[in-house]
């Protein structure tokens, strides 16, 4: 008989919704922590930005969703496995939906499986920490409108996501008044190439040229960030906020697994089909239908990947990327489960969007890329 656990799921974006529904389906009895008003997560579009515009000042009101008016992607690679993606706009299907529609799917798909009464809204996680060191059960500790609670669960998985925290370059602003400041802010695409700041806002490059710049745009990405988790250092992200770990698959901690894990850590990869997977197996991990290794050969694996991406000369920033291999690591999580392999038309599909973007560029590849090569996925 499978086993029940009492389980929390941190925040209500795409990974924790999914995490929600296959934790329910395997009998668990589920807790959803969302310190919004809605569920969503990044797909979320907030058009106003922090006032701490580096956020360093740790008192900062923080907004949460770093979504761009912009972004969309495929919808076909946006879809569940057994939920798809359709959208339509005056009958006309939409290949690449705005970030309403994404909001909408995710809406309809919390609805469709009853997981809107599992989320308790405008809780926001302040503590996830062992109830003792060496036993299976966590406490967590959130705090809503003021009002401070605690829970004790039997698991937590983790589905924060890695895009609030932004990574800021680390470049020499002359200048530390308010002027000095602004420039700081979003330095991106030069950033190897510049020396320091001016806060006239003139840009000075190593090699001694220079330009006026009337803005500068930090495109260095997020950290990983967990402020709220204590697990004496048993797991931790690097100083630069790149690398959690150690992690088995990107997902479990070894010493801490299975009452312990992650959704949603890698980047580069079919981020919805991923999420799904990942939650699967945990779902059946945590009943007892599928077996994980032990500790020491799941730290021997995070050991043998880490030595792999040095030989291969990868920097350690890209612990977490799982492309170019993103079908194998898919494939071999779906075959822990006894799950078949992706089917090769969403395969076909991913390098399809992957060559058109390297060779036209990203900005360009959604008006590029045609769509009717593709037809015959039907999705």
């Amino acid at each position: 008989m499978a086993e029940s656990r009492r389980v929390a799921v941190i925040e209500a974006g795409p990974s924790g919704l999914v995490t929600a529904r296959e934790l329910q389906r395997e009998g668990h009895r589920v807790v959803v922590f969302e310190k919004s008003n809605q569920l969503g997560g990044l797909w979320v579009y907030n058009p106003r930005v922090e006032t701490d515009l580096l956020s360093l000042d740790p008192n900062r009101e923080i907004i949460h969703s770093s979504l761009y008016k912009s972004l969309n992607l495929p919808r076909q690679l946006m879809s569940f496995s057994d939920y798809s993606f359709d959208c339509a706009e005056n009958g006309n299907r939409l290949n690449f939906p705005e970030h309403e529609e994404v909001l909408k799917f995710l809406n309809e798909f919390a609805n469709d499986f009853a997981i809107n009464e599992l989320i308790r809204f405008n809780t926001e996680v302040v503590r996830v920490a062992p109830v003792d060191f060496g036993e299976n059960r966590w406490i967590v500790e959130s705090k809503s409108e003021e009002l401070s609670s605690e829970g004790v669960f039997d698991s937590v998985v983790i589905c924060t996501g890695h895009y609030t925290v932004p990574r800021v370059a680390n470049i020499p602003v002359i200048g530390d008044g308010p002027s000095g400041l602004d420039i700081c802010r979003d330095i991106a695409t030069v950033a190897k190439q510049i020396d320091h700041v001016d806060e006239s806002g003139e840009v000075t490059f190593l090699d001694g040229s220079s330009i006026q710049a009337d803005i500068i745009l930090h495109c260095t990405g997020y950290k990983y960030d967990f402020p709220f988790l204590e697990t004496n250092g048993i797991v931790s992200v690097d100083d630069e906020g790149r690398v959690v770990g150690p992690l088995y698959k990107h997902v479990f901690p070894p010493k801490l697994s299975p009452c312990l894990s992650f959704v949603g850590i890698p980047s580069q990869g079919i981020i919805f089909l991923g999420s799904e997977l990942q939650a699967k197996w945990i779902a059946q991990v945590l009943s007892g239908k599928v077996l994980l290794p032990s500790e020491d050969d799941m730290l021997a694996d995070v050991e043998d990947h880490n030595r792999q991406l040095e030989e291969a000369g990868i920097p350690k920033r890209h612990t977490h990327r799982l492309h170019p291999h993103v079908m194998e690591y898919i494939d071999w999580i779906a075959a822990q489960m006894e799950m078949p392999s992706l089917d090769a038309g969403l395969k076909e599909m991913y390098w399809s969007i992957y060559k058109c973007a390297r060779e036209v560029g990203y900005a360009n590849y959604r008006d590029l890329w045609v769509f009717d090569n593709l037809a015959k996925l039907s999705l």
